[in-house]
C-alpha cells in the first residue's frame, strides 16, 4: 500500500505534468487512500480531468473532488 504522502505527491506530480491542469490552483490531501481535491478549475473539463488523473494513481481508492468552476470573465 502507498503512503499518504506518496499518493499526494504522485497526484500533484500528475497535475503538474499535464498541460490542461493547474497544480498551483489545486490542493490535494489523502487519507486512507481517499484523495480529496479542492481549488478552482477553469472549467468542468479540467475538473473532470483532475478526478481522472487522481483516480489513475496507484493506491487511490476514491476521489472526492470539491473543486469549484471559475466564473468566466465578461
Amino acid at each position: 500500500m502507498c503512503s499518504r504522502a506518496s499518493i499526494t505527491a504522485q497526484v500533484k506530480s500528475s497535475l503538474l505534468s499535464h498541460h490542461s491542469t493547474s497544480a498551483l490552483r489545486t490542493t490535494v490531501t489523502t487519507t486512507d487512500g481517499v484523495v480529496t481535491i479542492s481549488g478552482e478549475a477553469k472549467n468542468e473539463a479540467e475538473k473532470t480531468l483532475v478526478t481522472k488523473l487522481a483516480t489513475d494513481i496507484n493506491g487511490v481508492t476514491s476521489v472526492v473532488n470539491n473543486m469549484t468552476i471559475a466564473l468566466a470573465a465578461n
